[in-house]
């Protein structure tokens, strides 16, 4: 059984990489989500892989206890009225003005893809809108990505919100899992991002995803992060939240019951990755 010294040394381990709170008193959480990492990495039990590490403080080892601890909830379609609130009237608008340019979305903490492609399963389905649009998505862990990007689910993760006509037009069944389509898979591109660090270097977009993460954050990093996502925004550009996230004040509220606001008309718009 994980012991309150090793509880409290994956806790500081989380902070300091992530900017995670973890709560110390939830020994089964902690115990769950870390025992199959330390039966992938060949210890007898979680605390023995948490005693490796905190013994030799190997690097990649550590960032797969982080991850583990940061994986978040994901369904597809959560919060149904903002994927339409999207589709209907945030998108379009954002196509309209910046008509036969290029529309930059990004979500910023991806899990396992269901919130990025449902989105594109909306766009594919969609009249073609004035503008490209491009998706992008990322996350902290490894594994969730090559999840996402593998886009395989099981039939319970395909009954989490989504509805059963796009279950049967953008997905083929293969065992007990469901493989969405190629055509979807191919229209997001993915890379691993932690939101810690300095996201100058991802360049800006029209419409960036960052729902029901922030509140898990300790202050400090969820400052960092808000401040930064607010200047990934382009000019004019739409944030998205969860309900519990913390919002930069300088960004102005749209539709705040559904966690939408939108960045000043002036700011300055840096190169795109």
């Amino acid at each position: 059984m994980i012991s309150a010294a090793d509880r409290m040394f994956v806790a500081a381990l989380c902070l300091a990489r992530a900017g995670l709170k973890v709560d110390v008193e939830k020994s089964y959480l902690m115990e769950s989500r870390l025992a199959p990492v330390a039966r992938r990495e060949g210890y007898s039990s979680a605390h023995e892989f948490v005693a490796a590490l905190r013994d030799r403080g190997e690097e990649r080892q550590g960032w797969a206890a982080v991850e583990a601890m940061a994986v978040p909830e994901c369904e597809f379609f959560r919060d149904r009225g903002m994927f339409h609130a999207l589709a209907g009237s945030v998108l379009p608008a954002l196509a309209q003005a910046r008509a036969g340019e290029t529309v930059r979305v990004w979500s910023a903490a991806c899990g396992g893809g269901q919130e990025i492609y449902s989105l594109a399963m909306m766009l594919a389905d969609a009249p073609p809108l004035a503008a490209k649009v491009e998706l992008f998505a990322s996350d902290l862990s490894e594994r969730s990505l090559e999840k996402a990007q593998a886009g395989l689910y099981s039939q319970f993760e395909v009954q989490c919100g989504l509805p059963a006509r796009m279950l049967v037009r953008h997905f083929e069944k293969q065992g007990e899992a469901f493989a969405l389509s190629p055509r979807i898979r191919q229209m997001v591109r993915w890379r691993r991002v932690n939101l810690l660090d300095d996201l100058s270097r991802v360049g800006q977009f029209e419409l960036i995803l960052c729902r029901n993460l922030l509140g898990q954050l300790a202050p400090e990093a969820q400052g960092r992060i808000t401040a930064s996502l607010r200047r990934a925004l382009a000019p004019g550009g739409r944030l998205a939240v969860g309900g519990r996230d913390p919002v930069d004040p300088q960004l102005a509220p749209i539709r705040p019951e559904l966690g939408l606001y939108a960045a000043e008309a002036d700011t300055p718009r840096s190169a795109a990755a």
